[in-house]
This record gives C-alpha cells, structure tokens and sequence, in this order.
C-alpha cells in the first residue's frame, strides 16, 4: 500500500493554497471590475501572503503556549472576520431594514423586517467608507459619531440589476437630514427654524398680498431668525450637525413620480403628466370616526386598525381621527351598531409644505403641479419656481446660489435664468396619505440618496401584541414586497 510522504504532503498542500489563492483572486479581481476600482490592486500581494508566501504572521497567537491568549484572540479574530464580511455584505449587496413609523401602512407595517438590495438600483461606492458596521450615523452607547467624515469620496454609483421604477417600495437617506439638531433629530431641521422664526415675530405677515421676491424676503427672516435661535440654544436644541448622504436616515416610501414627470395631486389622486397613478391596494386616508362606544379589540384586529391608530380621538366624545383602507372603511361602517358617523378628514394645512420658502394655496390633498428635475434636461428660472429648485440646485448639486437685491438669480456668481440638472430626482410618498412625511413635506429625492430596494419580509413583529398573542405575523413572513401593489 502506498504511504504519503512528507514531499507528496507538502506538494498536496501547496497545489491546495494556490487553487484557493487564484479562485480568491479571481473573484476579488471580478469584484474590482464590478466596482469600476482598480486601486484595489494592491490588496492582491497581501492575499498571496496569506495563502503562498506566508511572509506577515497573520495568525500568530495560534502558535502562543498561553492557552488564555489563544482563546481570546480567537474570538478577536471571529468578531473582526464577521464585522468585515457585515460591512461588506451591507455595502454592497443587502442590508436589513426595520419600519419604524406607519407612513407606509398598510402596505408595510410597523415591525415588519426586510431585506434590502443593494443589487436592484445598483450599491453607491461609500461616501464616508470608514465607518463602525451595522450603525447609520450615532454609536450605541456614547452616542458620538459612528463615522469618519475623512475620508469623503464623491458619488458614484455601480451598474445594478435596473432603475428605480413607478410604484416601486424603495429606501432612501432622508434628503433634508443634513442639517441636525441632536435633540429633535426626527424633527426636519429647516422646519424647525421656519416655524420658530415666525414664532419670533409678533404678528402674521400677509404673504398672499405679497410679490414673490417680498415672500422670499421674509422666509429669509423668517429662517435666519429660527437657525440663530436654535444655534443660541443647544440645551434645548442640542448640537446643530451636518451629515454627509449616505450616514443620513434611512426612509422607505413608494416612488409615485420619476424624473423628468409632472406631479398633481387633486383630489387626493396623483396625476403624472395628467394622467391618473394607480393608488396602492392598502392606500389609507384619515376619516373623522364618531362611535357610541370605544371600538372593541376583536374588531380592530379584524379591520387591521392598531393602536397608533386609536391614538388621535376624543374620549369623552368617542370621536376618532383615524386612517383607514378601503376595506377597513366599509367594515366600520357596516356595524351601524357602533358607528354613528364617518366622515373624510380634509386637509387644509399649506403652511409646512414644500417647499417652505414659498406661499402656495396647496395642502397635502391638491398639490402641484410639479416637475420633477431629469438628469440633462433644463429648466427656466424665476423668481417664482426658484423655491422650488433651489435645494437640488445648491445643496443637492453644490452650486453656490443666491438671489441680489435686485431680484437677480446668481448661481456660482454669474447671472442665470436656466439651469441644468446634473442629476436624476424622485417623488416619494407613504401609502398612510395623511400620516406620511413624504416629498410633500420635504421635495425631491436625488438619485445620490437612493439605498436600495426592499426584497423580502423575512421577520414580522406587533408591538401591539405579546409574542403569545399573535406578537409574531406570521401570515407576513417571507412574502415579497414587489407582490405589494
């Protein structure tokens, strides 16, 4: 019988280490590729160390006669293996998302977990690369930054599977997260300063007797009065920070316009170039709820009404303002029992709409019309749509933007009345209508912003119930997010 030799051993093992050292950089040099970066080049002789050369003592511990050191390392060797591999499965491939508010219910519920893809859209090169894994942009205990903002890479994206679609689910860093005030970090921080600044002021202008430049003058006092207030009082306020793109909130909504579409909503309906959007199957809307008597449990449960719900009502008076499906409306409405009245809550607030530098008769239920700015298509401009465009213009896009006293547009110094885009822009929205702080409220979302595309549901929890008491959905575990129409 043949007996292995020291030689053939070591033969065996060397022809192993190079199979695993080219299929290793193959796959590495594809990636490259992939990613358009060849800087990476130079991890490759750090990869034939580690299986041929074996110059660098990577797993030097190993050999250590202290059996305490060889455990701990051990386990620093795991932890720093998997943080890698999270990190790099999160940029570029998937990454978990939990819904954390209602905007999106009844599409999406609160508690349902997904599996975002990076691949759908195509993963962005990382702006801030150095970064702790599995954090957005605050570490859990201290509370600091989780992030270095050196080095900062400029956008690019890598070529994915397709485009953002009409009616796609998408997630998306929050366009007006970058500017914070730690304290109100769910507040949007240009809201904040409009509303405090006009808080400042004694009286209530009469913007609608007004000429546009003259809005534009008193929304600048307006801001400029609230930013220097909530700057002078960060006990209040907290720190006043700026964060780059991709270290913003993560927000999901449905793409209900694409680039280069105009926008209406009349009627609560969405109009894209006049023509009518198909409105989701679970779309919700507010209705005034007058009952005899609380709403019984088993009756929620069966419309699908939560307790975030029941949340806005009168309890002496069992009056509800509440949102409802289709489906949940006409089931209230059929126990005649119960419901006294049920009637649509009209929405006649304009004042906290985008955007906030511009007086407009518009609520979130007849808003437009809008155009949605297309990568290398120009726009005129004025006074009156500057409003408009001005954040993708000088915050989106980096231009230097500013309006003379004479009422002329500059942008990086010189005279303008057009511009061109340089980037693609989308109109999101929630399917909860009157719940939802969407585009409405906060404008455009530039394709730098895009995450990724919600694949699967794979973890459904209701906070509303124990795990013993239908805590877990069950019914909502691996169904595809495209299947939610």
């Amino acid at each position: 019988m043949e007996q292995n030799t020291p030689t053939k051993d070591r033969k065996e093992n060397t022809g192993k280490q190079w199979t695993k050292f080219i299929i290793i950089t193959l796959l590495y040099l594809l990636f490259l590729y992939w990613v358009g970066s060849w800087w990476g080049l130079i991890v490759i002789p750090f990869i034939y160390d580690a299986y041929i050369s074996h110059k660098i003592p990577w797993t030097w511990w190993k050999k250590s006669k202290n059996k305490k050191l060889v455990w701990i390392m051990g386990w620093v060797d795991a932890i720093v293996f998997a943080l890698i591999a999270v990190y790099f499965v999160n940029l570029f491939f998937f990454q978990n998302y939990v819904i954390p508010s209602s905007s999106l219910e009844k599409s999406l519920l609160v508690g349902d977990y997904l599996a975002v893809s990076k691949l759908s859209y195509g993963p962005r090169i990382p702006q801030t690369p150095l970064t702790m894994p599995l954090t957005q942009h605050t570490l859990p205990l201290t509370g600091g930054k989780s992030y270095l903002e050196w080095p900062h890479w400029e956008y690019r994206r890598v070529k994915g599977l397709g485009n953002v679609e009409l009616n796609d689910i998408v997630v998306f860093n929050y366009p007006a997260g970058d500017t914070v005030a730690l304290n109100y970090q769910n507040a949007d921080y240009y809201g904040l300063a409009y509303a405090y600044g006009a808080d400042s002021y004694p009286y209530k202008l009469p913007m609608d007797s007004m000429t546009t430049f003259e809005q534009r003058i008193v929304y600048d006092l307006y801001y400029n009065a609230g930013r220097k207030l909530l700057h002078e009082h960060p006990e209040e306020f907290g720190e006043i920070i700026s964060r780059p793109t991709d270290r913003r909130e993560n927000y999901v909504k449905r793409c209900v316009g694409l680039p280069g579409q105009t926008l209406e909503i009349k009627d609560r309906i969405i109009y894209l170039d006049g023509v009518a959007n198909k409105e989701p199957d679970n779309v919700q809307y507010n209705y005034w709820v007058t009952t005899r008597q609380a709403i019984p449990t088993e009756l929620c449960r069966e419309l699908g009404i939560s307790n975030e719900d029941l949340s806005n009502h009168n309890p002496e008076q069992t009056m509800y303002c509440m949102p409802l499906t289709k489906q949940a409306y006409k089931g209230l409405e059929a126990h005649k029992e119960l419901v006294v009245d049920i009637r649509p809550y009209l929405d006649k607030n304009s004042e906290s709409l985008y955007p906030l530098n511009m007086y407009k008769k518009w609520t979130c239920d007849n808003y437009g019309p809008i155009w949605i700015p297309k990568k290398g298509e120009t726009i005129a401009l004025t006074l009156e749509n500057l409003p408009i465009y001005e954040r993708p213009i000088a915050i989106y896009e980096g231009n230097q933007l500013e309006v003379t006293p004479q009422g002329k547009i500059l942008i990086n110094g010189k005279e303008a009345d057009s511009y061109t885009f340089k980037l693609d822009y989308y109109w999101m929205m929630g399917d909860n209508r009157h719940n939802s702080a969407d585009s409405r409220y906060w404008g455009f979302v530039p394709e730098d912003h895009i995450v990724g595309k919600p694949i699967v549901i794979w973890l459904s929890l209701d906070k509303d119930r124990s795990l013993f008491d239908g805590g877990v959905r069950w019914k909502r575990l691996f169904n595809m997010v495209d299947n939610i129409k």
